[in-house]
């Protein structure tokens, strides 16, 4: 079984927060693909990382499901439109080996 992270920002580039309704439509998409979802949004995570000589902080979410096979199609088209929506140089969507108990 895997399970499928996507990190999803809450701020856009000039720091403004990203409208409600875009995480519902992941929401809704990720459910109907996989018949249920997991989405951690009461306390955001934060990130931090060095961009060039500075330190960039960012708040996100993070939204999981589960899956027996991973469809490489899928996330390659399901990641290009939501890091052009969410206007990221790249969208960190990973994947972890689990085992159900």
């Amino acid at each position: 079984m895997q399970l499928i992270q996507i990190l999803l920002p809450l701020y856009d580039q000039d720091g403004k927060p990203f409208h409600g309704l875009l995480y519902d439509r992941v929401k809704k998409e990720l459910t109907q693909t996989f018949g249920g979802l997991t989405a951690y949004t009461r306390s955001p995570a934060s990130g931090t990382w060095k961009d060039g000589g500075k330190i960039v902080k960012e708040d996100i979410y993070v939204y999981e499901v589960m899956t027996s096979e991973i469809n490489k199609e899928f996330w390659k088209v399901f990641k290009s439109k939501w890091q052009k929506i969410f206007q990221q140089e790249e969208l960190i969507i990973r994947t972890l080996d689990i085992t159900l108990l």
